[in-house]
Protein backbone atom coordinates (compact mmCIF):
# COMPACT_ATOMS: atom_id res chain seq x y z
CA UNK A 1 0.00 0.00 0.00
CA UNK A 2 1.70 3.43 -1.18
CA UNK A 3 2.07 5.77 2.03
CA UNK A 4 0.95 9.41 1.32
CA UNK A 5 3.47 12.22 0.88
CA UNK A 6 3.10 14.94 2.59
CA UNK A 7 4.92 17.78 0.52
CA UNK A 8 6.17 21.11 2.41
CA UNK A 9 4.20 24.49 1.87
CA UNK A 10 5.29 27.54 2.83
CA UNK A 11 3.64 29.48 5.68
CA UNK A 12 0.30 31.48 5.08
CA UNK A 13 -1.14 33.97 7.32
CA UNK A 14 -4.76 33.43 8.38
CA UNK A 15 -6.69 36.09 6.89
CA UNK A 16 -6.28 39.86 8.99
CA UNK A 17 -9.40 41.70 8.64
CA UNK A 18 -10.51 45.14 8.74
CA UNK A 19 -13.07 44.24 10.82
CA UNK A 20 -10.42 42.91 12.97
CA UNK A 21 -8.72 45.84 13.62
CA UNK A 22 -10.43 47.24 16.88
CA UNK A 23 -9.39 44.00 18.62
CA UNK A 24 -6.20 42.74 17.08
CA UNK A 25 -2.86 44.21 18.21
CA UNK A 26 0.09 44.94 15.84
CA UNK A 27 3.06 43.79 17.57
CA UNK A 28 6.65 45.05 16.20
CA UNK A 29 10.16 45.60 16.93
CA UNK A 30 13.53 45.53 16.23
CA UNK A 31 14.90 49.62 16.67
CA UNK A 32 15.26 51.59 19.46
CA UNK A 33 12.73 52.41 22.26
CA UNK A 34 12.96 56.29 20.48
CA UNK A 35 12.19 54.71 17.05
CA UNK A 36 9.64 52.45 18.15
CA UNK A 37 7.78 54.98 19.95
CA UNK A 38 7.43 57.30 16.80
CA UNK A 39 6.75 53.90 14.65
CA UNK A 40 3.84 53.42 17.33
CA UNK A 41 2.71 57.12 16.88
CA UNK A 42 2.10 56.14 13.20
CA UNK A 43 0.24 52.79 13.70
CA UNK A 44 -2.29 54.76 15.95
CA UNK A 45 -3.01 57.68 13.10
CA UNK A 46 -3.59 54.92 10.83
CA UNK A 47 -6.50 53.56 13.49
CA UNK A 48 -4.37 50.43 13.85
CA UNK A 49 -3.90 49.22 17.60
CA UNK A 50 0.16 48.56 17.31
CA UNK A 51 2.66 47.67 20.95
CA UNK A 52 6.72 47.39 20.28
CA UNK A 53 7.67 44.14 21.95
CA UNK A 54 9.71 44.55 25.28
CA UNK A 55 13.50 45.28 24.77
CA UNK A 56 15.54 42.56 23.96
CA UNK A 57 16.94 40.44 27.30
CA UNK A 58 19.09 37.44 28.24
CA UNK A 59 15.90 35.50 28.59
CA UNK A 60 15.03 35.95 24.87
CA UNK A 61 18.66 34.20 23.69
CA UNK A 62 17.80 31.09 26.07
CA UNK A 63 13.97 31.05 24.69
CA UNK A 64 15.01 31.50 21.29
CA UNK A 65 17.73 28.53 21.47
CA UNK A 66 15.53 26.33 22.94
CA UNK A 67 12.64 26.76 19.73
CA UNK A 68 15.23 27.41 16.40
CA UNK A 69 18.12 26.39 14.35
CA UNK A 70 20.87 26.23 16.88
CA UNK A 71 22.88 27.71 13.75
CA UNK A 72 20.79 30.63 13.72
CA UNK A 73 22.75 33.87 14.46
CA UNK A 74 21.84 35.96 17.58
CA UNK A 75 19.85 38.58 16.44
CA UNK A 76 17.72 36.28 14.69
CA UNK A 77 17.87 34.13 18.23
CA UNK A 78 17.08 37.35 20.49
CA UNK A 79 14.30 38.37 17.95
CA UNK A 80 12.81 35.25 18.09
CA UNK A 81 12.96 35.08 21.64
CA UNK A 82 11.64 38.52 22.43
CA UNK A 83 8.60 37.23 20.57
CA UNK A 84 8.00 34.27 22.08
CA UNK A 85 8.38 35.09 25.39
CA UNK A 86 5.67 37.51 24.83
CA UNK A 87 3.75 35.31 23.79
CA UNK A 88 4.08 32.88 26.70
CA UNK A 89 3.41 35.94 29.08
CA UNK A 90 0.12 36.28 26.71
CA UNK A 91 -0.94 32.72 26.91
CA UNK A 92 -0.65 32.50 30.35
CA UNK A 93 -2.74 35.12 31.54
CA UNK A 94 -5.39 34.96 28.50
CA UNK A 95 -4.92 31.57 26.74
CA UNK A 96 -3.74 30.36 23.34
CA UNK A 97 -6.73 30.94 21.23
CA UNK A 98 -7.50 34.39 22.37
CA UNK A 99 -3.31 35.30 22.08
CA UNK A 100 -3.65 34.09 18.35
CA UNK A 101 -6.54 35.86 17.68
CA UNK A 102 -5.30 39.49 19.64
CA UNK A 103 -2.22 39.89 18.29
CA UNK A 104 -0.30 39.61 14.75
CA UNK A 105 3.11 40.62 14.03
CA UNK A 106 4.74 42.50 11.52
CA UNK A 107 8.29 42.24 10.41
CA UNK A 108 10.63 43.75 7.84
CA UNK A 109 11.44 41.10 4.78
CA UNK A 110 14.31 41.28 2.71
CA UNK A 111 16.23 38.85 0.11
CA UNK A 112 19.62 37.97 -0.80
CA UNK A 113 22.43 36.11 1.03
CA UNK A 114 22.10 37.53 4.71
CA UNK A 115 19.79 35.39 6.99
CA UNK A 116 17.64 38.95 7.79
CA UNK A 117 15.51 37.36 4.68
CA UNK A 118 15.01 33.95 6.20
CA UNK A 119 13.87 35.52 9.94
CA UNK A 120 10.59 34.78 9.13
CA UNK A 121 10.87 31.02 8.81
CA UNK A 122 12.51 31.03 12.46
CA UNK A 123 9.42 32.53 13.91
CA UNK A 124 7.72 30.25 11.93
CA UNK A 125 9.40 27.22 13.55
CA UNK A 126 9.26 28.71 17.03
CA UNK A 127 5.73 29.59 16.91
CA UNK A 128 4.99 25.44 15.66
CA UNK A 129 7.11 24.40 18.45
CA UNK A 130 4.87 26.27 20.79
CA UNK A 131 1.82 25.33 19.43
CA UNK A 132 0.65 28.39 18.37
CA UNK A 133 0.83 27.51 14.51
CA UNK A 134 -1.90 29.85 13.66
CA UNK A 135 -0.62 32.97 14.89
CA UNK A 136 -0.05 36.14 11.79
CA UNK A 137 2.76 36.86 10.65
CA UNK A 138 3.36 39.53 7.94
CA UNK A 139 6.27 41.07 6.35
CA UNK A 140 7.18 44.27 5.14
CA UNK A 141 9.47 44.62 2.31
CA UNK A 142 11.72 47.23 2.83
CA UNK A 143 12.13 48.58 -0.84
CA UNK A 144 8.47 49.39 -1.31
CA UNK A 145 6.25 52.24 -0.10
CA UNK A 146 3.24 51.16 -1.30
CA UNK A 147 2.45 46.85 -1.25
CA UNK A 148 -0.56 45.19 -1.91
CA UNK A 149 -2.95 44.84 0.58
CA UNK A 150 -2.53 41.44 3.20
CA UNK A 151 -5.07 38.81 2.79
CA UNK A 152 -8.33 40.25 4.52
CA UNK A 153 -7.45 43.92 4.12
CA UNK A 154 -6.51 44.59 8.00
CA UNK A 155 -3.28 45.57 7.47
CA UNK A 156 -2.52 47.97 4.15
CA UNK A 157 0.97 48.55 3.79
CA UNK A 158 0.64 51.54 2.14
CA UNK A 159 2.35 55.22 1.24
CA UNK A 160 0.71 56.79 4.55
CA UNK A 161 2.37 54.41 6.75
CA UNK A 162 5.26 53.50 5.05
CA UNK A 163 6.02 57.05 4.38
CA UNK A 164 4.88 57.85 8.12
CA UNK A 165 7.25 54.60 9.17
CA UNK A 166 10.41 56.31 7.13
CA UNK A 167 9.71 59.79 8.62
CA UNK A 168 9.28 58.02 12.04
CA UNK A 169 12.89 56.17 11.84
CA UNK A 170 14.36 59.71 10.52
CA UNK A 171 13.33 61.66 13.41
CA UNK A 172 14.24 59.11 15.54
CA UNK A 173 17.68 59.03 13.98
CA UNK A 174 17.54 62.66 15.20
CA UNK A 175 16.79 61.92 18.63
CA UNK A 176 19.58 59.45 18.96
CA UNK A 177 22.37 61.48 17.54
CA UNK A 178 21.18 64.50 20.01
CA UNK A 179 21.31 61.94 22.66
CA UNK A 180 24.68 60.24 21.92
CA UNK A 181 26.16 63.83 21.24
CA UNK A 182 24.88 65.06 24.54
CA UNK A 183 24.88 62.51 27.52
CA UNK A 184 28.68 62.01 27.51
CA UNK A 185 29.25 65.81 28.53
CA UNK A 186 25.92 66.71 30.73
CA UNK A 187 26.87 68.57 33.44
CA UNK A 188 23.83 67.25 35.73
CA UNK A 189 23.68 62.94 35.17
CA UNK A 190 20.33 61.71 34.30
CA UNK A 191 19.14 65.10 32.30
CA UNK A 192 19.60 63.94 28.78
CA UNK A 193 17.70 60.87 29.79
CA UNK A 194 14.75 62.67 31.10
CA UNK A 195 14.55 65.15 27.85
CA UNK A 196 14.55 62.47 25.96
CA UNK A 197 11.89 60.55 27.43
CA UNK A 198 9.82 64.29 27.21
CA UNK A 199 10.91 64.62 23.49
CA UNK A 200 10.05 60.98 22.05
CA UNK A 201 6.50 61.38 24.03
CA UNK A 202 6.18 64.24 22.29
CA UNK A 203 7.35 63.51 19.00
CA UNK A 204 4.75 60.36 19.64
CA UNK A 205 1.68 62.89 19.52
CA UNK A 206 3.17 64.66 16.61
CA UNK A 207 3.10 61.81 14.48
CA UNK A 208 0.23 60.39 16.43
CA UNK A 209 -1.57 63.84 15.01
CA UNK A 210 -0.26 63.33 11.52
CA UNK A 211 -2.59 64.92 8.49
CA UNK A 212 -3.55 62.53 6.03
CA UNK A 213 -2.61 64.91 2.69
CA UNK A 214 -4.19 62.09 -0.19
CA UNK A 215 -3.70 58.15 -0.63
CA UNK A 216 -0.26 58.21 -2.61
CA UNK A 217 1.22 60.97 -4.48
CA UNK A 218 -0.60 63.95 -2.50
CA UNK A 219 0.67 61.70 0.93
CA UNK A 220 4.35 61.86 -1.08
CA UNK A 221 4.66 65.29 -1.75
CA UNK A 222 3.19 66.50 1.71
CA UNK A 223 5.56 64.63 3.27
CA UNK A 224 8.52 66.27 1.47
CA UNK A 225 7.32 69.43 1.67
CA UNK A 226 5.47 70.30 4.71
CA UNK A 227 7.05 71.40 7.75
CA UNK A 228 5.27 70.09 10.13
CA UNK A 229 8.08 67.51 11.40
CA UNK A 230 10.60 70.07 11.43
CA UNK A 231 8.57 72.51 13.40
CA UNK A 232 8.57 69.64 16.08
CA UNK A 233 11.71 69.49 15.89
CA UNK A 234 12.56 72.89 16.80
CA UNK A 235 10.32 72.31 19.86
CA UNK A 236 12.58 69.63 20.45
CA UNK A 237 15.17 71.57 20.18
CA UNK A 238 14.31 73.81 22.92
CA UNK A 239 13.98 71.08 25.10
CA UNK A 240 17.94 70.52 24.63
CA UNK A 241 18.80 74.11 25.12
CA UNK A 242 17.84 73.81 28.86
CA UNK A 243 20.98 71.12 29.27
CA UNK A 244 24.24 72.21 30.14
CA UNK A 245 27.15 70.26 29.19
CA UNK A 246 30.86 70.63 29.69
CA UNK A 247 32.90 70.00 26.10
CA UNK A 248 36.06 70.08 28.21
CA UNK A 249 35.90 66.13 29.21
CA UNK A 250 38.87 64.37 26.62
CA UNK A 251 36.53 61.44 25.45
CA UNK A 252 37.45 59.52 22.52
CA UNK A 253 34.74 59.37 19.72
CA UNK A 254 33.83 55.86 19.19
CA UNK A 255 31.80 55.19 15.73
CA UNK A 256 29.67 52.11 15.93
CA UNK A 257 29.11 49.68 12.55
CA UNK A 258 27.96 46.41 11.71
CA UNK A 259 25.32 43.79 10.84
CA UNK A 260 22.51 46.21 11.05
CA UNK A 261 19.98 44.79 14.02
CA UNK A 262 23.35 44.82 16.42
CA UNK A 263 24.39 48.46 15.29
CA UNK A 264 20.83 49.75 16.03
CA UNK A 265 20.41 48.03 19.22
CA UNK A 266 20.79 49.49 23.09
CA UNK A 267 20.54 46.46 25.16
CA UNK A 268 21.36 43.33 26.13
CA UNK A 269 21.21 41.94 22.54
CA UNK A 270 25.07 43.42 21.53
CA UNK A 271 26.26 43.39 25.66
CA UNK A 272 24.72 47.14 26.41
CA UNK A 273 28.00 47.92 24.45
CA UNK A 274 26.79 51.45 23.72
CA UNK A 275 26.06 51.85 27.20
CA UNK A 276 29.18 50.41 28.35
CA UNK A 277 31.65 52.73 26.12
CA UNK A 278 29.79 55.62 27.60
CA UNK A 279 30.60 53.99 31.15
CA UNK A 280 33.98 53.73 30.26
CA UNK A 281 34.41 57.61 29.43
CA UNK A 282 34.08 57.28 25.58
CA UNK A 283 31.18 59.51 23.07
CA UNK A 284 29.46 57.44 21.04
CA UNK A 285 29.04 57.51 17.28
CA UNK A 286 25.32 55.56 16.43
CA UNK A 287 24.53 54.65 13.05
CA UNK A 288 21.43 56.36 11.54
CA UNK A 289 18.84 53.78 10.25
CA UNK A 290 18.59 56.69 7.86
CA UNK A 291 22.01 55.62 6.33
CA UNK A 292 20.65 51.79 5.29
CA UNK A 293 17.60 53.36 3.57
CA UNK A 294 20.10 55.85 2.21
CA UNK A 295 21.45 52.82 0.88
CA UNK A 296 18.66 50.89 -0.54
CA UNK A 297 17.26 54.04 -2.40
CA UNK A 298 20.96 54.58 -4.04
CA UNK A 299 21.98 51.03 -5.17
CA UNK A 300 19.38 50.63 -8.03
CA UNK A 301 21.23 53.35 -9.87
CA UNK A 302 24.59 51.27 -10.23
CA UNK A 303 21.97 47.89 -11.38
CA UNK A 304 21.02 50.58 -14.04
CA UNK A 305 23.86 51.99 -15.25
CA UNK A 306 25.12 48.27 -15.99
CA UNK A 307 22.14 48.21 -17.89
CA UNK A 308 22.53 51.20 -19.86
CA UNK A 309 23.69 49.48 -23.61
CA UNK A 310 20.38 47.57 -23.42
CA UNK A 311 18.10 50.07 -21.94
CA UNK A 312 17.11 53.09 -23.80
CA UNK A 313 15.75 54.44 -21.07
CA UNK A 314 18.09 54.19 -17.90
CA UNK A 315 19.53 57.62 -18.52
CA UNK A 316 15.73 59.05 -17.59
CA UNK A 317 14.88 56.02 -14.45
CA UNK A 318 18.94 57.10 -13.08
CA UNK A 319 17.57 60.56 -12.87
CA UNK A 320 14.51 59.58 -11.20
CA UNK A 321 16.60 57.81 -8.63
CA UNK A 322 18.70 60.36 -7.90
CA UNK A 323 16.04 63.03 -8.13
CA UNK A 324 13.85 61.11 -4.98
CA UNK A 325 17.46 60.68 -3.56
CA UNK A 326 18.20 64.23 -3.43
CA UNK A 327 14.64 65.01 -1.81
CA UNK A 328 15.62 62.54 1.17
CA UNK A 329 18.35 63.72 1.93
CA UNK A 330 17.25 67.59 1.51
CA UNK A 331 14.80 66.39 4.62
CA UNK A 332 17.14 64.43 6.52
CA UNK A 333 19.32 67.88 6.61
CA UNK A 334 16.32 69.99 7.00
CA UNK A 335 15.57 68.22 9.94
CA UNK A 336 18.68 68.54 11.28
CA UNK A 337 18.93 72.10 10.68
CA UNK A 338 15.44 71.83 12.86
CA UNK A 339 18.25 71.08 15.51
CA UNK A 340 20.66 73.34 14.84
CA UNK A 341 22.76 71.06 12.60
CA UNK A 342 23.86 69.52 15.37
CA UNK A 343 23.04 65.66 14.27
CA UNK A 344 25.73 64.47 11.82
CA UNK A 345 25.29 64.43 8.22
CA UNK A 346 24.47 61.12 6.20
CA UNK A 347 27.96 59.64 4.42
CA UNK A 348 27.93 59.83 0.68
CA UNK A 349 27.05 56.27 -0.89
CA UNK A 350 29.13 57.04 -3.75
CA UNK A 351 32.16 58.14 -1.51
CA UNK A 352 31.44 54.67 0.47
CA UNK A 353 31.49 53.10 -2.97
CA UNK A 354 34.94 54.57 -3.56
CA UNK A 355 36.42 54.05 -0.62
CA UNK A 356 35.28 50.19 0.05
CA UNK A 357 36.13 49.40 -3.78
CA UNK A 358 40.00 48.48 -3.47
CA UNK A 359 38.65 45.89 -0.99
CA UNK A 360 35.12 45.33 -0.81
CA UNK A 361 33.32 45.10 -3.87
CA UNK A 362 29.66 46.73 -4.17
CA UNK A 363 28.35 44.29 -5.93
CA UNK A 364 28.55 41.37 -2.56
CA UNK A 365 25.04 42.67 -1.47
CA UNK A 366 24.74 40.78 1.99
CA UNK A 367 24.28 42.48 4.84
CA UNK A 368 25.83 46.19 4.56
CA UNK A 369 27.98 44.89 1.97
CA UNK A 370 30.13 47.21 0.98
CA UNK A 371 29.43 50.10 3.86
CA UNK A 372 31.37 48.02 6.32
CA UNK A 373 34.40 48.74 5.11
CA UNK A 374 33.57 52.33 3.46
CA UNK A 375 32.02 53.67 6.80
CA UNK A 376 35.03 52.52 9.07
CA UNK A 377 37.37 54.09 5.67
CA UNK A 378 35.58 57.52 5.82
CA UNK A 379 35.51 58.10 9.52
CA UNK A 380 39.30 57.33 9.71
CA UNK A 381 39.99 59.88 6.49
CA UNK A 382 38.09 62.65 7.53
CA UNK A 383 38.78 62.18 11.09
CA UNK A 384 35.15 61.49 12.47
CA UNK A 385 35.93 59.17 15.08
CA UNK A 386 39.08 57.77 17.03
CA UNK A 387 38.02 54.36 16.73
CA UNK A 388 35.62 51.83 14.83
CA UNK A 389 33.63 49.15 16.84
CA UNK A 390 32.29 46.70 14.22
CA UNK A 391 29.37 44.35 15.86
CA UNK A 392 29.24 41.15 14.25
CA UNK A 393 27.12 38.25 15.03
CA UNK A 394 28.55 34.60 15.23
CA UNK A 395 28.35 33.30 12.20
CA UNK A 396 27.44 35.79 9.86
CA UNK A 397 28.30 35.14 6.34
CA UNK A 398 28.14 38.98 5.06
CA UNK A 399 30.40 40.47 8.50
CA UNK A 400 32.66 37.60 8.52
CA UNK A 401 33.58 38.95 4.46
CA UNK A 402 33.98 42.63 5.54
CA UNK A 403 36.03 41.32 8.27
CA UNK A 404 38.32 39.64 6.31
CA UNK A 405 38.29 42.71 4.10
CA UNK A 406 39.59 44.64 6.99
CA UNK A 407 42.91 43.08 7.47
CA UNK A 408 43.60 44.51 3.88
CA UNK A 409 42.34 47.95 4.66
CA UNK A 410 44.59 47.57 8.35
CA UNK A 411 47.67 46.84 6.39
CA UNK A 412 47.03 49.78 3.81
CA UNK A 413 45.92 52.21 6.80
CA UNK A 414 47.46 50.80 9.96
CA UNK A 415 46.47 54.31 12.21
CA UNK A 416 42.61 52.82 11.74
CA UNK A 417 41.84 51.94 14.83
CA UNK A 418 39.09 49.08 14.64
CA UNK A 419 37.52 46.93 17.18
CA UNK A 420 36.00 43.84 15.20
CA UNK A 421 33.61 42.46 18.08
CA UNK A 422 32.04 38.97 17.50
CA UNK A 423 28.55 38.54 19.28
CA UNK A 424 27.28 35.31 20.43
CA UNK A 425 25.25 36.92 23.24
CA UNK A 426 26.67 35.10 25.85
CA UNK A 427 30.49 35.46 25.85
CA UNK A 428 30.33 39.10 26.63
CA UNK A 429 33.04 39.61 29.21
CA UNK A 430 35.53 38.14 26.26
CA UNK A 431 33.98 40.83 23.75
CA UNK A 432 34.11 43.84 25.98
CA UNK A 433 37.61 43.02 27.45
CA UNK A 434 39.18 42.83 23.46
CA UNK A 435 37.53 46.25 23.05
CA UNK A 436 38.65 47.59 25.70
CA UNK A 437 42.42 46.84 24.61
CA UNK A 438 41.54 48.83 21.49
CA UNK A 439 39.58 51.81 23.41
CA UNK A 440 42.79 52.32 25.83
CA UNK A 441 44.58 53.74 22.52
CA UNK A 442 42.08 55.44 21.48
CA UNK A 443 41.32 57.26 24.65
CA UNK A 444 45.43 57.94 24.09
CA UNK A 445 45.12 59.45 21.13
CA UNK A 446 41.84 61.91 22.08
CA UNK A 447 44.30 63.20 24.85
CA UNK A 448 47.34 63.70 22.31
CA UNK A 449 44.51 65.37 19.93
CA UNK A 450 43.44 67.75 23.24
CA UNK A 451 47.18 68.28 24.01
CA UNK A 452 47.70 69.08 20.89
CA UNK A 453 44.77 71.63 20.43
CA UNK A 454 46.03 73.68 23.52
CA UNK A 455 49.73 73.80 22.39
CA UNK A 456 48.53 75.12 19.27
CA UNK A 457 46.16 77.92 20.12
CA UNK A 458 47.85 78.70 23.45
CA UNK A 459 45.11 77.97 25.55
CA UNK A 460 44.46 76.77 29.03
CA UNK A 461 41.75 75.93 30.87
CA UNK A 462 41.25 78.97 32.82
CA UNK A 463 41.06 81.22 29.64
CA UNK A 464 38.66 78.19 28.31
CA UNK A 465 36.44 79.04 31.16
CA UNK A 466 36.49 82.88 31.07
CA UNK A 467 35.40 82.39 27.24
CA UNK A 468 32.30 80.02 28.47
CA UNK A 469 31.29 82.67 30.95
CA UNK A 470 30.82 85.61 28.22
CA UNK A 471 29.58 83.14 26.07
CA UNK A 472 26.99 80.29 28.04
CA UNK A 473 25.54 79.08 25.02
CA UNK A 474 28.44 77.32 23.92
CA UNK A 475 27.47 75.36 27.15
CA UNK A 476 24.28 74.43 25.43
CA UNK A 477 23.42 70.67 24.54
CA UNK A 478 22.49 72.48 20.73
CA UNK A 479 25.62 74.60 20.36
CA UNK A 480 27.25 73.10 17.23
CA UNK A 481 31.10 72.81 18.05
CA UNK A 482 32.65 72.79 14.07
CA UNK A 483 35.11 69.78 13.02
CA UNK A 484 38.33 70.98 13.12
CA UNK A 485 40.44 68.80 11.70
CA UNK A 486 40.21 66.32 15.17
CA UNK A 487 38.04 63.71 15.93
CA UNK A 488 37.44 64.23 19.59
CA UNK A 489 35.12 66.87 20.55
CA UNK A 490 37.19 68.52 23.75
CA UNK A 491 39.92 69.14 21.08
CA UNK A 492 37.38 70.95 18.39
CA UNK A 493 35.70 72.49 20.73
CA UNK A 494 39.34 74.21 22.01
CA UNK A 495 39.97 75.18 18.33
CA UNK A 496 36.87 76.49 17.70
CA UNK A 497 36.95 78.89 21.24
CA UNK A 498 40.13 80.14 20.18
CA UNK A 499 39.52 81.13 17.12
CA UNK A 500 41.10 79.36 14.77
CA UNK A 501 39.53 78.34 11.55
CA UNK A 502 41.89 76.43 10.11
CA UNK A 503 41.96 72.66 10.14
CA UNK A 504 44.51 71.21 12.72
CA UNK A 505 47.24 69.04 11.32
CA UNK A 506 47.10 65.65 12.70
Amino acid sequence: MATAVSHYTSYKARPFTREQRDTTTILFGGLTWKHERLVQGVFNNLNYKAKPLPNITRADLDAGKELIDVGACCPTIFTTGSLVNFLKSEVAVNGKQKTIDDYVFLTAGACGPCRFGQYHESYEMALDGMGLKDFRLFLLAQDQLDQAPEKGGGLEINMPLSLGIVWAILCGDMLTDMEYLTRPYEVVPGQTDKVMKESADYLFEVFEKRPIRGKKWGMLAWHFLSSYFADALRVVKKKFDAIEVDRLQVKPKIKITGEFWLQTHEGDGNYNIKQWLEQEGSEVMPPPVAVWLSYLLHTPIWRLQAKAKVDRKVRMKIAMVRGMERLYIGTYNRFRKALGNVPHELPDQEELKELASPFFHFELRGGEGHMLVGKALHAHLHKQANMTCELSPYSCMPNTMSQGAMANVLGKHPNLLYAPIEIKGDAEVHALSRCQMILTEAKKRAQSEFVEAMAKTGMTLEKIRQIEAKRPEVKRATYRVPHLGYASTAANYVLHLAGNKTAATV
